[in-house]
């Protein structure tokens, strides 16, 4: 049997995974193979690690038999129905994502992106702007989406002692479960963390902007595509949002001409928020962890259902 590996690993990753697949599995590394051998390689794999394109699917291996995705988010695929049991890498990337955006928050609020940039100047502000400090604590925050990653930032938040609420249409463990709730909520809600999947398209909209209260701080780890960038620029130029921590953005790298580069209170980590030094080694660990428990026919670690986008 074959397990085509689309993902590209490094080395030690690809050492690691050749070293721990079940008896009897081959791997195939795309990075072994040339561009023209990719799907001939995906035609004849039994298991798949990572995110093909689309359209190869239309083809489907016959013989193949379980799909290990390679990133949290799979928007790419919305629509499609899974041919095989699929998984993905939902709460491995959680706690990372979760740090990022907590920790962009976190900064903002404290003011070290502009102690930053005074520090590049060597430019000694600190007494004027410690009056323009906030505290986390004191925000009251929504988390949209009830997800791993969404479970994660609440669960950090609570740390510091901030009231949170939690939006979900289906989600039980959700305190807001509509847009008419979510609405009724924003005007005194002061920071607003987005952690949507891409099937939640442009589910940010101008009017949810503008019913947070000017001191509001938007921050998204989510898929860019869930936020009405052009909406959210126009807030942030007007003055009716205190500022932004954007981890995701609608096109990816951000073009050079966008306004986000040049707005002192936007935060961008440049999607970055899942990362983390053993991440490679961690994907090959999950695909192997997931495949041994196909094999024995065990319940998968983040099994998905693509067709309904989570």
């Amino acid at each position: 049997m074959i397990a085509f590996v689309y993902r590209q690993l490094n080395d030690n990753a690809n050492r690691y995974l050749a070293a721990h697949l079940p008896e009897g599995i081959q791997p195939v590394f795309r990075t072994a193979l040339k561009p023209d051998e990719y799907q001939q390689a995906f035609r004849q794999a039994d298991f798949i690690l990572g995110n093909p394109p689309r359209d190869w699917f239309s083809n489907l291996p016959q013989q193949l038999k379980f799909w290990q995705l390679s990133s949290a988010g799979f928007s790419e695929y919305e629509g499609m129905s899974a041919p095989v049991p699929t998984a993905n890498m939902g709460d491995f990337f959680a706690r990372p994502c979760a740090e990022t955006i907590v920790g962009g928050v976190l900064a903002f609020y404290r003011g070290i992106h502009e102690l930053t940039r005074l520090q590049l100047k060597k430019d000694w502000q600190g007494e004027k702007l410690r009056t323009s400090l906030r505290l986390l604590g004191d925000q009251q925050a929504i988390v949209l989406g009830a997800g791993a990653i969404g479970k994660r930032v609440k669960e950090m938040l609570l740390g510091f002692g901030c009231p949170v609420m939690m939006m979900a249409r289906t989600n039980p463990s959700a305190e807001i479960h509509s847009r008419e709730e979510l609405m009724k909520a924003l005007p005194q809600t002061t920071l607003v963390i987005n952690t949507l999947p891409g099937s939640a398209d442009q589910f940010v909209t101008a009017d949810m902007l503008e019913a947070l209260p000017p001191q509001a701080v938007y921050a998204s780890v989510g898929r860019g595509e869930t936020t009405d960038e052009q909406a959210l620029i126009a807030a942030l130029r007007a003055g009716k949002l205190a500022g932004a921590v954007l981890d995701v953005t609608e096109e990816e790298p951000l073009p050079a001409d966008s306004p986000l580069w040049q707005m002192e209170h936007v935060i961008l980590t440049q999607h970055t928020g899942g990362g983390k030094s053993d991440e490679l080694i961690g994907i090959a660990q999950q695909f192997i962890n997931n495949l041994q428990r196909f094999l024995n026919q065990q319940s998968l670690i983040d099994p998905i259902e693509l067709s309904r986008g989570y």
